[in-house]
């Protein structure tokens, strides 16, 4: 089955992002919040499942719970972006209003996942 082209730019944007948790982990380092445990696991974790859902996202066997997947996690990078929004070491410098306009943004990336399972 083919599937749009910005499903696969959505897969590849994950896998990206997921890479670069193992590129550059001080910047994921720097905005855990203080109450998770063990921040170097989950940052590797987080990495290895947005690799892992990238590339499951384009496979028609795996794309639903692939999509499932991606919401659930992002949902719960939520609490990633609330403390960059609550805590000024976290904020990596960036603006209030850049840190607002990425909760909704969350969501927004959240429907673009759901819309697929359409396909």
């Amino acid at each position: 089955m083919t599937y749009p082209w910005h499903l696969y730019l959505m897969g590849a944007i994950y896998v990206f992002a997921g890479v670069m948790h193992f590129i550059k982990p001080k910047m994921y380092l720097r905005i855990m919040p203080r109450y998770l445990p063990n921040h170097k696991l989950l940052v590797n974790l987080s990495g290895i499942a947005e690799i892992v859902l990238g590339i499951t996202v384009c496979i028609p066997a795996l794309k639903a719970i692939s999509i499932y997947g991606i919401i659930l996690m992002l949902l719960l990078f939520l609490m990633v972006h609330i403390y960059m929004l609550t805590e000024k070491k976290a904020s990596a410098g960036l603006p209030k209003w850049i840190l607002l306009l990425r909760l909704p943004l969350q969501f927004g990336l959240m429907y673009w996942a759901f819309w697929y399972l359409k396909f």
